[in-house]
């Protein structure tokens, strides 16, 4: 039985002995991460690797610390009761060091520009790297990997790209959708921040891109990277894929993973002087604060230099108290 499918029967006898306002967060939990990472996974196979990449995804999404809580105190119910029933002998979702994950994940955000690559060289050579490490040196892992980092956007979101998102009179892709893991497989969905958005597409991967149109052929709705039989692609689909840890380990970049694509393109914009609020649009941040850390250290210390000034021109513009008044003798 699938998990899913197994939680479902007997949610009531997981959930069994807990206070009735907890239900809400932990069916929360269940429906919105649990069932959509690890739903269509036979109960058997669920593994502690399986759970622990799963949680570690939930971080890397910045969901918050009561949720990510929340979200693996249910699956370690369900799945307590799979022992119960003798399904299996031990339970894979009691996972330790989560929350020393959550802390590195937290500081990786406050300073998001530690994670990019230095440089374009930089970038293909690792594009060249997973592609010649990969089953039948299939190009279109280096495409991917090139086309994510120079648009800053996520590995879903460039699996949900069809064909007529791209503009190519002005080179503009319009971000609608991304793919993401559900019960029964991939499927798609809106983006993250629920809002379309337009984003750049640098000279650099033009040729690319426009082969990619040629190569999908006249269907408006085809993909534009897809996985070398056809099939979407995810994030974990590209690290198993390209033996991505060894690859980037080897490069001397074990640190790297899916998501920091995004980061480099992200700094890459600030550092080429692109204005924090356009920045913040390409990103589809909903914090302009979130935003403002992949600029560059020299900026910080200049914004906080003028909001020092507007401080002190605000002491001087406080209205004072009145004098005394004063007595005039004759």
């Amino acid at each position: 039985m699938k998990l899913a499918d197994y939680g479902e029967a007997n949610m009531d006898l997981a959930l069994r002995g807990l206070e009735l306002k907890t239900h809400d967060p932990y069916l929360s939990g269940w429906r919105q991460r649990v069932v959509p990472a690890l739903g269509h996974v036979p109960v058997r196979m669920i593994t502690n690797g399986a759970v622990d990449r799963t949680v570690q995804n939930w971080i890397t999404d910045e969901h918050s610390r009561s949720t990510v809580k929340n979200t693996i105190a249910v699956l370690v119910r369900v799945m307590e009761q799979a022992v119960r029933d003798g399904l299996i002998k031990v339970n894979p979702a009691r996972v330790t060091g989560w929350q020393k994950l959550y802390k590195q994940a937290e500081d990786e955000l406050l300073d998001p520009r530690a994670l990019a690559l230095p440089n374009w060289e930089t970038l293909v050579r690792l594009a060249e790297a997973l592609v010649a490490a990969s089953h039948d040196r299939y190009r279109g892992w280096g495409e991917v990997v090139l086309f994510a980092a120079c648009t800053a956007a996520r590995i879903g979101e460039v699996s949900g790209c069809r064909v007529s998102d791209i503009d190519t009179t002005q080179w503009i892709w319009t971000v609608r959708r991304q793919t993401t893991p559900a019960p029964g497989g991939l499927t798609d969905k809106g983006t993250k921040g629920k809002r379309a958005r337009k984003v750049p597409i640098i000279e650099e991967i033009r040729p690319l891109v426009a082969q990619r149109i040629l190569s999908a052929g006249p269907e408006p709705d085809a993909r534009l990277f897809t996985g070398p039989r056809g099939g979407r692609i995810s994030t974990a689909v590209l690290r198993d894929a390209t033996h991505w840890d060894t690859v980037v380990t080897k490069l001397g970049y074990e640190h790297l993973r899916r998501h920091d694509l995004r980061h480099t393109g992200l700094t890459w914009f600030a550092d080429a002087g692109v204005q924090v609020h356009v920045l913040r649009r390409i990103a589809g941040h909903g914090s302009l604060t979130t935003t403002q850390r992949y600029l560059h250290p020299d900026v910080h210390k200049i914004t906080a230099a003028g909001a020092a000034l507007s401080a002190r021109l605000g002491v001087l513009r406080a209205p004072r108290s009145l004098p005394s008044p004063i007595v005039i003798t004759r």
